[in-house]
């Protein structure tokens, strides 16, 4: 009988787990199925660059579907919203178009191995108003929204000649918050270009950084997050830490002191959880962030024929270690890697592998000012070669699902084509 291997979860990790197995498992006794609940696929950590409209998610996104044929697997648009593990089988959600109003209702996916790689979502420890009022960046759909959010204040500001700043308010000084308010001041000054005068269409911000802790990028050496904080203020961005949010209103957020911090537009970046819905789902062992507990070897404590890896993994960095690997791109890729080589010894009947994080760096980027990041075990580095190394983090991704040649062309045809397109998404 074919061994089905079912994924869910489109991500980093996701995809290229499904896209390696589906090559090399060709015309064995197996089938790769993938299951997303979108259409195409954007490497989460540039997100941010889809809300600043830097990155236009529809020339760069991937299809599913495309890739599926590319890579023998098979692609299943869903959502999955249960389990059965007696019957081994995944619920997907029922849906109903929203320009066809078709109804879809809900399916059952059977599954041998099953493969948890749904990532994460924004984290809001409960705060008060925080769902309701603010900006999570947790997917494509979110990032485009923002950025209409932004383009269209910004037209208003124009059109109506408001001379008091568009105020915007982000949670969050880790990698995202702090590169997403680069990301926005810079395109702001961008896109200033695209008018008769450069005065005429810019639009004065007023971004600020909010960070419980006491610095920036705290998972970083001290003397990026200083380096960071420098660029950031002198780029104008008012930054604060030491101010923890409490809630949240329509008008700005409330710090621990109950003083207000009006902003018009909201956005959380203050850490991540796992989906709600795989919390214990049907007796599954997960911690208190939502994530299922795994053993080395990525398998669930619970059951042996389901896996789970990235951000919805809690999974040791080493066997026997107490500590758990962070919520980074690089663990999905290295766990994704590795399970392509456990799922081969699955079918041959062989032992499974045990994982071991390799930490090969952080790098951040402060727009077109600056970068930096943390390579080589503990070696800073900042400049043109942390944005070259940054640059090539999304290149290694992208070879992953496209090979390196296409991956060069890509890379090429996106140079040619600057000319003849804006540097913004403008619309």
């Amino acid at each position: 009988m074919t061994h089905s291997i079912v994924i869910v979860g489109g991500g980093a990790g996701g995809l290229e787990l499904a896209t390696v197995l589906g090559k090399k498992l060709r015309g064995q006794d197996a089938e790769v199925v993938l299951v997303d609940r979108s259409l195409t696929h954007i490497w989460k950590p540039l997100l941010h660059e889809v809300a600043a409209g830097v990155m236009d998610a529809s020339q760069e996104g991937l299809s599913y579907a495309a890739q599926a044929k590319w890579n023998h697997f098979r692609f299943v648009c869903g959502s999955m919203d249960g389990l059965d593990r007696a019957r081994k089988v995944i619920k997907l959600a029922g849906w109903v178009g929203k320009a066809s109003r078709v109804e879809t209702p809900p399916i059952e996916l059977h599954y041998d191995t099953l493969i948890m790689a749904v990532g994460s979502v924004g984290n809001d420890f409960g705060s008060p108003g925080v769902a309701e009022n603010c900006i999570f960046l947790d997917s494509t759909a979110e990032a485009n929204a923002l950025h209409q959010n932004l383009l269209e204040r910004h037209i208003s500001h124009l059109v109506l000649g408001i001379a008091k700043p568009l105020r915007i308010a982000i949670v969050g000084g880790g990698a995202t918050g702090v590169e997403l308010s680069a990301e926005l001041f810079d395109a702001n000054r961008r896109m200033a270009y695209y008018h008769q005068t450069r005065q005429e269409g810019l639009v004065d911000l007023d971004i600020t950084l909010l960070e419980a802790g006491p610095k920036l990028l705290p998972a970083l050496p001290d003397r990026i997050g200083s380096a960071a904080r420098k660029d950031l203020e002198a780029m104008g961005i008012r930054v604060r830490t030491d101010t923890a949010v409490k809630r949240a209103e329509a008008d700005g957020f409330f710090d621990a002191n109950g003083d207000l911090i009006g902003a018009d537009v909201m956005v959380w970046a203050a850490g991540v959880r796992a989906p709600a819905f795989i919390h214990e789902i049907d007796g599954l062992e997960s911690n208190r962030s939502g994530q299922l507990v795994v053993r080395s070897n990525l398998q669930t404590t619970r059951d042996p024929a389901i896996f789970a890896l990235g951000d919805c993994a809690a999974c040791p960095v080493a066997p026997g270690a107490s500590k758990n690997v962070a919520a980074l791109a690089q663990a999905a890729h290295q766990q994704a890697s590795l399970l392509v080589k456990n799922m081969r010894r699955l079918l041959a009947g062989k032992p499974l592998l045990d994982f071991t994080f390799e930490d090969r760096g952080t790098l951040v980027s402060l727009a077109s000012r600056n970068a930096f990041g943390k390579v080589f075990g503990n070696r800073v580095i900042e400049g043109w070669l942390a944005r070259f190394f940054y640059v090539s983090l999304y290149r290694m991704h992208q070879s992953a699902l496209y090979g390196p040649w296409r991956t060069a062309w890509r890379t090429l045809a996106g140079v040619l084509s600057r000319s003849s397109r804006p540097v913004l998404k403008l619309h």
